[in-house]
């Protein structure tokens, strides 16, 4: 048959560990069969980064820029055992946070769900979407450990030279020190794309951070939030019939545990990161969320929400089949794809997208799935475990059906 062909390329970010495996495997699976597949490669895994000095990671970012889609594959954000392990010359930052840091945006995660995986948290009927800021805060942050007594400040310097300080701390020993930055453009386009993916979606939005604690960086989020709120989006929501509200986390936490879903929960950089991970596990498997950076300038990147799965990579080294779950992954092609064809107008990309991921939701209720999933198994038909390439060549059946 005719493969479906492609006008622009996406921009294809390559990773890390067991996702690299599967990363390929999909391609040559589920992807090449079917489309005339167009991308930009660039190699994000760990050696490539450290041979680069991370130039590549930038130029990957670029890319998206100019072409507009990417979709990236789980890389590694190396600790000091990473270092050692890969012989870095650096503790190279998170990929993930340099390209967010180049884009800005908002990351939106929401649980890929199936009959038969039920949620943990039995009231959850329908999806919650992590909408994650995706700029500076611990992510770009400058950190320092003194030796010693000492007096930390932070200083201020303006275009006029002026300076302003204020103490953090007097050390009478050795600790540790941070300090974050965030900017109003950054929170502000934080707060229109959430605003405007709860308009798109006809979902609540819920916006959640810490101002009795932190009562200047987070509380000057809240205000941000609602001054655009109440200047650009108040009528619209109305109209919408849908709300906007600001909560403390904590008691967020708490309302998101009562409620039975089906409403955008922003969180602030870090609290997303953990969020997300808290819901995906909650609806059933951290292989079972779908990511996409939105930006400002209207650039999309989508990837899977997980790690690069480095436990079932060692084994995969020594030899052992695994049975590591590729929907997140296979869901930020098809996500990307979509987004491409609607873009270039090629009707067939979104099509096939959605055929795709039909088929792989279909391949679980129909009891085949991946060892993640098959603990968690609650259906009406027998579950089997499979391992990576047996699902994928079970998803390749379905896709051909």
């Amino acid at each position: 048959m005719d493969k479906i062909p492609m006008k622009t390329p996406l921009v294809e970010m390559d990773g890390d560990e067991m996702t690299r495996v599967l990363w390929a495997e999909i391609k040559k699976e589920l992807l090449e069969p079917f489309i005339d597949l167009k991308t930009e490669y660039y190699d994000l895994g760990l050696p490539q980064r450290e041979k680069t000095h991370d130039q590549v990671t930038v130029d990957a970012a670029q890319a998206t820029r100019k072409y507009g889609v990417a979709v990236k594959c789980a890389t590694i954000t190396p600790n000091a055992q990473r270092v050692e392990e890969y012989k870095l010359t650096q503790m190279w930052k998170s990929p993930n946070a340099t390209i967010r840091a180049i884009l800005d945006g908002t990351v939106f995660r929401t649980p890929i769900m199936v009959q038969g995986v039920n949620p943990v948290v039995k009231n959850w009927k329908k999806p919650i979407t992590i909408a994650r800021h995706a700029y500076g805060d611990i992510y770009k942050a400058t950190e320092f450990q003194p030796k010693g007594p000492g007096k930390a400040e932070l200083v201020f310097t303006d275009e006029t030279g002026a300076e302003t300080r204020q103490t953090i701390f007097d050390f009478q020993g050795p600790g540790v020190l941070q300090g974050m930055y965030n900017t109003d453009a950054s929170i502000s386009s934080f707060a229109r794309s959430c605003f405007q993916y709860a308009l798109d979606a006809g979902q609540d939005l819920w916006f959640a951070a810490k101002d009795t604690i932190s009562k200047q960086y987070d509380h000057h989020f809240k205000d941000v939030f609602q001054e655009i709120f109440d200047a650009e989006y108040a009528k619209k929501f109305k109209k919408a019939r849908i709300e906007y509200f600001y909560t403390l986390i904590d008691d967020a936490v708490a309302r998101v545990i009562r409620s039975e879903g089906g409403f955008i929960w922003a969180c602030k950089n870090y609290d997303g990161d953990v969020m997300s991970d808290m819901v995906s596990t909650a609806f059933g498997s951290l292989a079972m969320m779908t990511s996409v950076l939105v930006s400002p300038e209207g650039n999309y990147e989508y990837e899977a929400a997980h790690g690069t799965v480095t436990r079932h990579y060692y084994k995969y080294l020594k030899g052992q089949e695994t049975s590591t779950n590729p929907m997140a992954t296979i869901f930020a092609w098809t996500g990307a794809l979509r987004k491409r064809g609607e873009l270039d107008g090629i009707q067939e990309l979104p099509a096939f997208a959605d055929r795709l991921e039909k088929a792989c939701i279909d391949t679980i209720e129909g009891g085949t799935m991946t060892q993640d999933l098959y603990g968690l198994w609650e259906g009406d038909v027998p579950a089997r475990a499979v391992t990576s390439t047996e699902f994928l060549k079970a998803v390749r059946q379905k896709l051909e059906e």
